[in-house]
Protein backbone atom coordinates (compact mmCIF):
# COMPACT_ATOMS: atom_id res chain seq x y z
CA UNK A 1 0.00 0.00 0.00
CA UNK A 2 2.91 2.56 0.59
CA UNK A 3 4.44 1.46 -2.32
CA UNK A 4 1.49 2.37 -4.48
CA UNK A 5 0.92 5.42 -2.44
CA UNK A 6 4.55 6.49 -3.58
CA UNK A 7 3.99 5.79 -7.38
CA UNK A 8 0.95 8.10 -7.19
CA UNK A 9 2.53 11.01 -5.64
CA UNK A 10 5.76 10.77 -8.41
CA UNK A 11 3.32 10.50 -10.67
CA UNK A 12 1.25 13.19 -10.08
CA UNK A 13 4.28 15.21 -9.46
CA UNK A 14 6.22 13.88 -12.57
CA UNK A 15 2.63 15.53 -14.34
CA UNK A 16 2.47 18.61 -13.07
CA UNK A 17 6.34 19.26 -14.07
CA UNK A 18 5.63 18.32 -17.71
CA UNK A 19 3.05 20.39 -18.08
CA UNK A 20 4.75 23.46 -16.64
CA UNK A 21 7.60 22.40 -18.85
CA UNK A 22 5.27 22.42 -22.02
CA UNK A 23 4.02 26.05 -20.79
CA UNK A 24 7.12 27.56 -19.98
CA UNK A 25 8.02 26.62 -23.84
CA UNK A 26 4.76 28.25 -25.27
CA UNK A 27 6.18 31.19 -27.59
CA UNK A 28 2.84 33.14 -26.13
CA UNK A 29 3.96 33.51 -23.06
CA UNK A 30 7.56 33.57 -22.37
CA UNK A 31 8.83 35.11 -26.06
CA UNK A 32 11.09 37.90 -25.60
CA UNK A 33 10.66 41.68 -25.67
CA UNK A 34 13.02 43.41 -27.26
CA UNK A 35 14.01 46.91 -27.36
CA UNK A 36 12.85 47.50 -31.07
CA UNK A 37 9.89 45.39 -30.22
CA UNK A 38 7.97 48.30 -27.84
CA UNK A 39 7.84 51.27 -29.81
CA UNK A 40 7.00 50.65 -33.63
CA UNK A 41 8.68 54.49 -34.46
CA UNK A 42 12.26 52.66 -33.61
CA UNK A 43 11.90 49.41 -34.90
CA UNK A 44 12.33 48.03 -38.46
CA UNK A 45 9.54 46.98 -40.70
CA UNK A 46 9.46 44.62 -43.49
CA UNK A 47 10.49 46.22 -46.72
CA UNK A 48 7.86 46.73 -49.05
CA UNK A 49 9.22 47.08 -53.33
CA UNK A 50 8.93 50.08 -55.02
CA UNK A 51 6.16 50.72 -57.39
CA UNK A 52 5.89 53.93 -59.74
CA UNK A 53 3.73 56.84 -58.95
CA UNK A 54 0.62 57.05 -61.30
CA UNK A 55 0.62 60.43 -62.76
CA UNK A 56 -2.32 61.55 -65.71
CA UNK A 57 -2.96 64.34 -66.97
CA UNK A 58 -6.49 65.93 -68.40
CA UNK A 59 -6.24 69.20 -70.23
CA UNK A 60 -4.65 71.37 -67.19
CA UNK A 61 -5.75 69.11 -63.95
CA UNK A 62 -2.89 66.84 -63.05
CA UNK A 63 -3.69 63.34 -61.35
CA UNK A 64 -0.77 62.03 -59.28
CA UNK A 65 -1.00 58.73 -57.09
CA UNK A 66 1.80 57.98 -54.67
CA UNK A 67 1.80 55.40 -51.90
CA UNK A 68 3.49 55.66 -48.47
CA UNK A 69 5.82 52.57 -47.41
CA UNK A 70 8.55 51.21 -45.89
CA UNK A 71 11.21 50.15 -48.06
CA UNK A 72 14.94 48.93 -47.53
CA UNK A 73 17.46 51.47 -49.72
CA UNK A 74 21.01 51.05 -49.92
CA UNK A 75 22.37 54.43 -48.77
CA UNK A 76 26.50 53.36 -49.24
CA UNK A 77 27.68 50.04 -50.34
CA UNK A 78 26.48 47.49 -48.55
CA UNK A 79 24.95 49.81 -45.87
CA UNK A 80 21.30 49.25 -45.70
CA UNK A 81 18.73 51.50 -44.22
CA UNK A 82 15.43 50.24 -43.15
CA UNK A 83 13.58 53.74 -45.01
CA UNK A 84 10.45 55.36 -44.39
CA UNK A 85 9.57 56.52 -48.69
CA UNK A 86 7.42 57.91 -50.69
CA UNK A 87 6.71 55.21 -53.53
CA UNK A 88 9.99 53.42 -52.29
CA UNK A 89 12.62 55.33 -52.96
CA UNK A 90 14.72 58.08 -51.61
CA UNK A 91 14.55 60.40 -52.89
CA UNK A 92 10.83 60.56 -53.94
CA UNK A 93 10.02 60.37 -57.24
CA UNK A 94 10.44 63.69 -59.29
CA UNK A 95 7.30 65.01 -59.70
CA UNK A 96 6.26 68.10 -62.29
CA UNK A 97 3.51 69.91 -63.61
CA UNK A 98 2.87 73.49 -65.31
CA UNK A 99 2.19 76.79 -63.28
CA UNK A 100 -1.83 77.33 -63.63
CA UNK A 101 -2.13 73.51 -63.03
CA UNK A 102 -4.25 71.82 -60.60
CA UNK A 103 -3.27 69.10 -58.62
CA UNK A 104 -5.22 66.37 -57.70
CA UNK A 105 -3.07 64.44 -55.52
CA UNK A 106 -3.85 61.28 -53.64
CA UNK A 107 -1.85 59.18 -50.76
CA UNK A 108 -2.33 55.55 -49.76
CA UNK A 109 -0.20 54.73 -46.87
CA UNK A 110 0.89 51.36 -47.50
CA UNK A 111 2.87 51.59 -43.91
CA UNK A 112 1.18 49.04 -41.45
CA UNK A 113 1.94 51.12 -38.06
CA UNK A 114 2.36 54.77 -38.62
CA UNK A 115 0.46 57.63 -40.17
CA UNK A 116 2.02 59.67 -42.76
CA UNK A 117 1.18 62.70 -45.09
CA UNK A 118 1.85 64.90 -47.65
CA UNK A 119 3.06 68.37 -47.54
CA UNK A 120 4.13 70.67 -50.67
CA UNK A 121 6.18 73.25 -50.74
CA UNK A 122 4.56 74.09 -54.33
CA UNK A 123 0.74 74.80 -53.62
CA UNK A 124 -1.14 77.54 -51.29
CA UNK A 125 -3.47 75.32 -48.72
CA UNK A 126 -4.57 74.98 -45.24
CA UNK A 127 -2.19 72.29 -43.50
CA UNK A 128 -4.74 71.65 -41.13
CA UNK A 129 -7.17 70.34 -43.98
CA UNK A 130 -4.63 69.33 -46.76
CA UNK A 131 -1.91 68.41 -45.19
CA UNK A 132 -3.24 65.98 -42.77
CA UNK A 133 -2.74 62.68 -41.83
CA UNK A 134 -3.56 59.51 -43.96
CA UNK A 135 -4.01 56.57 -41.61
CA UNK A 136 -2.24 53.23 -41.93
CA UNK A 137 -3.87 51.03 -44.39
CA UNK A 138 -6.06 54.37 -45.36
CA UNK A 139 -5.92 56.50 -48.38
CA UNK A 140 -6.72 60.56 -48.70
CA UNK A 141 -7.31 62.60 -51.94
CA UNK A 142 -6.22 66.28 -52.12
CA UNK A 143 -6.93 68.99 -54.61
CA UNK A 144 -4.45 72.28 -55.10
CA UNK A 145 -3.88 75.34 -57.16
CA UNK A 146 -0.32 75.42 -58.50
CA UNK A 147 0.18 78.98 -59.24
CA UNK A 148 3.90 79.79 -58.63
CA UNK A 149 6.22 78.45 -60.57
CA UNK A 150 9.91 76.86 -59.15
CA UNK A 151 11.70 73.81 -57.71
CA UNK A 152 10.43 72.67 -54.45
CA UNK A 153 10.41 70.15 -51.51
CA UNK A 154 7.31 67.59 -50.61
CA UNK A 155 7.88 65.80 -47.79
CA UNK A 156 5.88 64.08 -45.06
CA UNK A 157 4.87 66.55 -42.42
CA UNK A 158 3.26 64.23 -39.87
CA UNK A 159 4.39 64.94 -36.25
CA UNK A 160 7.34 64.87 -35.19
CA UNK A 161 8.33 66.02 -39.21
CA UNK A 162 12.36 65.22 -37.92
CA UNK A 163 11.49 61.69 -38.17
CA UNK A 164 9.98 61.59 -41.03
CA UNK A 165 12.17 63.10 -43.31
CA UNK A 166 15.01 61.84 -41.92
CA UNK A 167 14.06 58.30 -42.35
CA UNK A 168 13.67 59.17 -46.19
CA UNK A 169 9.99 60.91 -47.10
CA UNK A 170 11.06 63.57 -49.51
CA UNK A 171 11.45 64.78 -52.92
CA UNK A 172 11.35 67.21 -55.15
CA UNK A 173 8.23 68.83 -57.48
CA UNK A 174 8.95 71.01 -60.49
CA UNK A 175 6.59 73.45 -61.19
CA UNK A 176 7.33 74.79 -65.09
CA UNK A 177 6.75 77.94 -65.73
CA UNK A 178 4.13 78.78 -67.93
CA UNK A 179 5.63 80.82 -70.23
CA UNK A 180 9.40 78.76 -69.86
CA UNK A 181 12.73 79.81 -68.18
CA UNK A 182 13.86 82.30 -70.54
CA UNK A 183 17.26 80.58 -71.51
CA UNK A 184 15.23 77.33 -72.43
CA UNK A 185 16.90 77.54 -75.51
CA UNK A 186 19.95 77.74 -74.64
CA UNK A 187 19.98 74.31 -72.63
CA UNK A 188 21.09 71.15 -73.87
CA UNK A 189 21.12 68.96 -70.99
CA UNK A 190 19.18 68.71 -67.43
CA UNK A 191 19.04 67.28 -64.43
CA UNK A 192 18.10 66.60 -61.03
CA UNK A 193 19.70 66.59 -57.66
CA UNK A 194 18.11 66.51 -54.20
CA UNK A 195 20.96 66.91 -51.03
CA UNK A 196 20.26 65.44 -47.97
CA UNK A 197 21.67 63.53 -44.50
CA UNK A 198 21.20 59.93 -43.14
CA UNK A 199 21.58 59.73 -39.14
CA UNK A 200 21.73 56.25 -36.68
CA UNK A 201 19.09 54.17 -38.38
CA UNK A 202 15.81 56.00 -36.39
CA UNK A 203 16.93 57.10 -33.82
CA UNK A 204 15.62 60.59 -32.79
CA UNK A 205 18.18 61.32 -30.48
CA UNK A 206 20.33 61.22 -33.33
CA UNK A 207 18.70 63.17 -35.83
CA UNK A 208 18.25 66.00 -32.87
CA UNK A 209 21.34 66.65 -31.96
CA UNK A 210 23.60 63.88 -33.65
CA UNK A 211 25.70 64.92 -36.94
CA UNK A 212 24.86 62.97 -40.15
CA UNK A 213 27.19 59.95 -41.18
CA UNK A 214 26.19 60.34 -44.54
CA UNK A 215 25.82 63.42 -46.47
CA UNK A 216 24.65 62.17 -50.07
CA UNK A 217 23.11 63.59 -53.16
CA UNK A 218 20.36 61.52 -54.42
CA UNK A 219 19.91 59.24 -52.01
CA UNK A 220 23.29 57.51 -51.38
CA UNK A 221 27.42 58.42 -51.72
CA UNK A 222 28.33 56.38 -54.72
CA UNK A 223 25.70 56.81 -57.76
CA UNK A 224 26.42 59.98 -59.30
CA UNK A 225 30.06 59.23 -58.78
CA UNK A 226 30.06 55.32 -60.37
CA UNK A 227 27.88 56.62 -62.85
CA UNK A 228 28.14 60.50 -63.90
CA UNK A 229 25.83 62.64 -65.16
CA UNK A 230 27.44 63.62 -69.25
CA UNK A 231 27.45 66.15 -71.28
CA UNK A 232 29.79 67.07 -74.32
CA UNK A 233 32.27 69.94 -74.87
CA UNK A 234 29.97 73.47 -75.41
CA UNK A 235 27.00 72.37 -73.47
CA UNK A 236 25.40 74.04 -71.33
CA UNK A 237 23.53 71.93 -68.37
CA UNK A 238 20.85 72.87 -66.37
CA UNK A 239 20.46 71.41 -63.12
CA UNK A 240 17.39 71.26 -60.80
CA UNK A 241 18.78 71.23 -56.92
CA UNK A 242 16.84 70.82 -53.92
CA UNK A 243 18.41 70.79 -49.88
CA UNK A 244 15.62 68.70 -48.25
CA UNK A 245 17.84 68.53 -44.81
CA UNK A 246 16.80 68.12 -42.58
CA UNK A 247 19.16 69.87 -40.57
CA UNK A 248 21.99 70.85 -42.90
CA UNK A 249 22.52 74.14 -45.19
CA UNK A 250 23.88 73.30 -48.87
CA UNK A 251 26.67 75.46 -50.58
CA UNK A 252 26.17 74.10 -53.83
CA UNK A 253 29.14 74.42 -56.51
CA UNK A 254 30.36 73.03 -60.21
CA UNK A 255 33.72 72.59 -59.39
CA UNK A 256 35.84 74.02 -62.92
CA UNK A 257 33.21 76.56 -63.99
CA UNK A 258 30.70 79.63 -63.00
CA UNK A 259 26.98 78.78 -63.20
CA UNK A 260 25.94 81.64 -66.07
CA UNK A 261 22.46 81.51 -64.65
CA UNK A 262 21.05 80.70 -60.85
CA UNK A 263 17.14 81.07 -60.62
CA UNK A 264 16.45 81.03 -56.66
CA UNK A 265 13.84 78.76 -55.77
CA UNK A 266 13.43 78.08 -59.56
CA UNK A 267 11.16 81.24 -60.07
CA UNK A 268 11.72 82.87 -63.20
CA UNK A 269 11.85 86.32 -61.87
CA UNK A 270 14.50 85.08 -59.04
CA UNK A 271 17.53 85.23 -61.51
CA UNK A 272 21.38 86.30 -60.58
CA UNK A 273 24.71 85.91 -63.13
CA UNK A 274 27.59 84.58 -62.54
CA UNK A 275 27.40 82.86 -59.47
CA UNK A 276 30.11 80.31 -58.17
CA UNK A 277 28.24 79.04 -55.01
CA UNK A 278 24.92 78.69 -54.34
CA UNK A 279 23.57 78.49 -50.29
CA UNK A 280 20.29 76.39 -50.33
CA UNK A 281 18.95 76.19 -47.19
CA UNK A 282 17.26 73.27 -45.59
CA UNK A 283 13.96 72.96 -47.83
CA UNK A 284 15.49 75.69 -50.30
CA UNK A 285 15.99 74.80 -53.84
CA UNK A 286 17.27 76.84 -57.29
CA UNK A 287 17.43 76.15 -60.83
CA UNK A 288 21.08 76.39 -62.16
CA UNK A 289 22.69 77.12 -65.43
CA UNK A 290 26.21 76.54 -67.09
CA UNK A 291 28.77 76.10 -69.86
CA UNK A 292 31.48 73.26 -70.08
CA UNK A 293 34.19 74.48 -72.17
CA UNK A 294 36.68 71.92 -71.75
CA UNK A 295 36.58 68.03 -71.75
CA UNK A 296 37.13 66.14 -68.43
CA UNK A 297 35.42 65.30 -64.55
CA UNK A 298 33.64 68.14 -63.23
CA UNK A 299 32.76 67.32 -59.37
CA UNK A 300 29.48 68.74 -58.14
CA UNK A 301 29.94 69.33 -53.89
CA UNK A 302 28.58 70.90 -51.40
CA UNK A 303 31.80 72.98 -50.11
CA UNK A 304 31.29 72.34 -46.81
CA UNK A 305 33.90 69.51 -47.58
CA UNK A 306 33.24 67.81 -44.38
CA UNK A 307 29.82 66.83 -46.14
CA UNK A 308 32.00 65.92 -49.17
CA UNK A 309 33.64 63.87 -47.16
CA UNK A 310 30.83 62.33 -45.74
CA UNK A 311 29.51 61.16 -49.57
CA UNK A 312 27.77 64.95 -50.98
CA UNK A 313 29.75 64.71 -54.58
CA UNK A 314 28.35 64.24 -57.80
CA UNK A 315 30.62 64.25 -61.61
CA UNK A 316 29.71 65.51 -64.60
CA UNK A 317 31.97 64.07 -67.76
CA UNK A 318 32.47 66.02 -70.07
CA UNK A 319 33.60 64.52 -73.38
CA UNK A 320 33.76 65.01 -76.74
CA UNK A 321 30.60 63.47 -77.81
CA UNK A 322 28.70 63.31 -74.62
CA UNK A 323 28.66 59.46 -74.05
CA UNK A 324 30.85 57.78 -70.96
CA UNK A 325 34.08 56.24 -72.13
CA UNK A 326 34.51 54.97 -68.75
CA UNK A 327 37.49 55.11 -66.46
CA UNK A 328 37.48 56.00 -62.95
CA UNK A 329 36.00 59.23 -61.88
CA UNK A 330 37.48 62.62 -60.54
CA UNK A 331 36.85 62.65 -56.48
CA UNK A 332 37.18 65.05 -53.82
Amino acid sequence: MFSLLNVYKWSLVFAIFTATLSHCSSTDTVKPVHHDEVSSSSSSAISQPPVDPIIRREGTTVYIEMTAQVTDVEISKGVIYNAWTFNGTVPGPVLRVTEGDTLVFTLKNKDSSLPHSMDFHAVHAAPSSKFIDVMPGKEGTFTYPTSSPGVFMYHCGTKPVLAHIANGMYGMIIVEPKAGYPSNHLVDREYTLVQSEWYKEHDYEAFLNGEPDYVVFNGNDYGLVKHPLLAKVGDTVRIYVSNAGPNEVSSFHVVGTIMDRVYTDGNPRNIQYGIQTVMLPASGGAVVEFTVTEEGDYAIVTHQFNHVAKGAAAVLRVTKDGTDHGGPAMSH
